[in-house]
């Protein structure tokens, strides 16, 4: 008897063999963007990698964007791939709706088949429509303090997208947002040694020119830093750039 599961002809690959040779591929192709991801430890340069990317792996995607939410407010539209995402992501923020300020707050996948004939938003589909968007991805991104992001992405035509693009999307979206996590860590700890140097040799020009302790050089700062409202690094920078604190009245040229 021939088993069903089995019954393509001699030489044919089967319906599984064709899904899991899929499967191979795009895992391929998201460790390969994993890997690259790691390599790059600039938060800005690994955005933009990621919306080229987007486009290249994620069936169905023409045009890619990344909206980032600051202090859960301001929404802004960064490292567009082209000029429509760029506009799409300024009418939704003109009209306070849209498939992206809907993933990004509600923390879901929001998929637009028909731009033209989409109920949810009528001030955005419209608008959007008409600027070129004809279907819609967005996925939510990460969650890390008061930031929020989507990942957006964009067919000029209706039924651009369907359940795999949906799928891979959800998989690629979580590849970059643990990718783009760990090099906001990185870049951070980075600022923060370049910040605790800086600070170290402008400690160390004014005991030396003022014969202060550590702890006294450290208070100089601190008061400059809270009477000009000023952060303590860019108070240290200024100091080690120009020998000079003339808010404290150190106006001599410190010797370095």
């Amino acid at each position: 008897m021939t088993d069903a599961h089995h019954s393509s002809p001699q030489g044919e690959p089967s319906a599984e063999d064709h899904g899991t040779a899929i499967t191979n591929v795009l895992a391929d192709r998201l460790g390969g963007l994993a890997r690259q991801l790691e390599a790059e430890d600039d938060p800005s340069r690994m955005l933009d990698e990621l919306v080229t990317a987007a486009v290249a792996i994620i069936p169905g995607v023409e045009h890619a964007s990344l909206s980032m939410v600051y202090a859960r407010r301001e929404v802004r539209s960064e490292h567009p791939s082209s000029d429509l995402p760029a506009e799409v992501d300024a009418i939704q923020n003109t009209v306070g709706e849209g498939p992206c300020l809907d993933a990004i707050y509600r923390e879901q996948t929001v998929r637009v088949p028909d731009m033209l004939h989409e109920p949810r938003w009528p001030l955005f589909a419209k608008r959007a429509h008409d600027a070129g968007a004809g279907s819609m991805l967005s996925f939510q991104l990460y969650v890390q303090d008061d930031n929020l992001g989507s990942l957006n992405l964009y067919n000029s035509r209706a039924n651009g997208f369907d359940d795999e693009s949906e799928q891979v999307g959800l998989l690629f979206a979580s590849h970059a947002a643990v990718a783009y996590a760990d090099a906001k860590k990185i870049s951070g700890l980075t600022r923060a040694l370049a910040s605790r140097d800086l600070i170290g040799q402008a400690k160390g020009m004014l005991m030396e020119r003022y014969r202060l302790d550590a702890d006294q050089a450290f208070g100089v700062l601190t008061r400059v830093s809270q009477s000009t409202h000023r952060p303590l690094r860019e108070v240290a920078d200024e100091l080690v750039s120009s020998g000079r604190l003339p808010e404290l009245g150190l106006g001599q040229q410190a010797e370095r």
